[in-house]
């Protein structure tokens, strides 16, 4: 993304900010709204394209039977192999064999519809971007070496075990929406579902490419990892931030760079408890999130929920426990102040973090494909 186009994000999301307008809607999203509106328009309601496929397989399946009956009579033995042929059929057809092969996955097509999802005048501010990439971090950022389980590889927050982690609330939200995709492509597995998106809700927010593999397996509920792996935003203490990453493998520059994301979305009083964005600027990626931190005056909020910051000037911008954190520590500082100076340095370091958080547990086959996707607002 060149500079020019970063500059029209920010001025647009900070006039809009400015006007106190309810939505805050990226002009980056506004060349895909029509195709969006479109795309919801001309595919309607109901089960989407999975549905529909398995819907017209079984109607051929039933065909075959009943013409292979007419054909050969009453013959159990006939009746039973035209229904074993029929099944094999439909099986092909959800599942994307031709032939008895299976297809390949075309994931920027994936990619592609993901992005079509993004864009919602009605959610928040105006984008599920910042939602998805949630998703994907909380799906992967609960590996544990040690207990080699957790991570994005098993997409085990489908289950409750995992969902139901008071960490993990409001990420139904997003992974209903993304149940379109899975629809439409039903081959794909939850894990490489949730970190794709994680990637499209980044590029599409005009971020850095970010390099994804394929691969990962759904597993079963007993792989789910147990509660209180994710980072506790009310803790105050680094030393708290540097123990959770370390299990996973970051040094004290990823995990800066990772909390960068902190540049996106807002807390919602009835999933987090907190309340607020970050910045002025949520569905756009930039440094603001750093600069922020340093340049404005944080006072503890006053109000009934948790213990949060906000802006001495405006009060319209908060900060967690865990943000503030992040200047006691010398070393974190450091790589504040570096992010806050140098944006391409921060987006390039993001994305290598962020790709690396992605795999984290994961197995992947030998020299497999790293993919690297084409925005579809480039």
């Amino acid at each position: 993304m060149n500079l020019a186009t970063r500059a029209l994000f920010r001025a647009s999301s900070l006039a809009t900010a400015a006007r106190r307008a309810p939505i805050v809607v990226s002009p980056r999203f506004a060349a895909i709204r029509t195709y969006a509106s479109a795309q919801r328009q001309a595919g309607g309601g109901g089960g989407g394209m999975g549905s529909t496929l398995m819907v017209v397989a079984a109607s051929a399946g039933a065909g075959a039977i009943g013409y292979h009956y007419y054909l050969e009579g009453t013959d159990p033995a006939n009746v039973k192999q035209a229904a074993g042929a029929a099944a094999k059929g439909v099986a092909a057809a959800v599942s994307g064999e031709k032939d008895g092969k299976k297809e390949p996955i075309d994931y920027q097509k994936v990619y592609n519809h993901i992005a079509t999802l993004l864009e919602d005048e009605n959610y928040d501010d105006g984008s599920y971007g910042p939602v998805f990439l949630r998703l994907a971090w909380h799906a992967s950022g609960t590996w544990d070496p040690a207990a080699k389980n957790g991570g994005s590889h098993g997409g085990t927050m489908r289950f409750k075990s995992e969902s139901s982690d008071s960490a993990n609330a409001g990420l139904g939200i997003a992974r209903e929406r993304l149940n379109r995709t899975k629809d439409k492509f039903p081959e794909i597995s939850y894990g490489d579902l949730w970190t794709l998106a994680g990637v499209c809700a980044i590029q599409e927010m005009g971020g850095p490419t970010v390099k994804w593999r394929s691969g990962r397996v759904d597993g079963m509920e007993e792989n789910a990892p147990p509660e209180g792996r994710l980072p506790d935003a009310t803790r105050s203490d680094p030393k708290h931030y540097h123990d959770v990453f370390k299990r996973m493998g970051f040094n004290d520059q990823e995990i800066v760079a990772l909390m960068g994301a902190h540049s996106l979305g807002r807390c919602h009083k009835d999933r987090s408890k907190f309340d607020g964005p970050w910045t002025d600027s949520p569905t756009v990626v930039t440094n603001a999130f750093y600069t922020e931190l340093l340049n404005r005056h944080w006072v503890e909020r006053k109000w009934d929920g948790p213990k949060q910051y906000e802006d001495k000037e405006s009060k319209s911008l908060m900060m967690l426990p865990s943000d503030m954190a992040m200047l006691q520590d010398k070393e974190f500082k450091k790589w504040i102040e570096i992010y806050a100076k140098d944006e391409q340095k921060f987006t390039e370091d993001f994305a290598k973090a962020i790709a690396k958080l992605f795999e984290l547990g994961c197995t992947f086959k030998e020299n497999s494909k790293v993919y690297e996707f084409k925005a579809t607002n480039a």
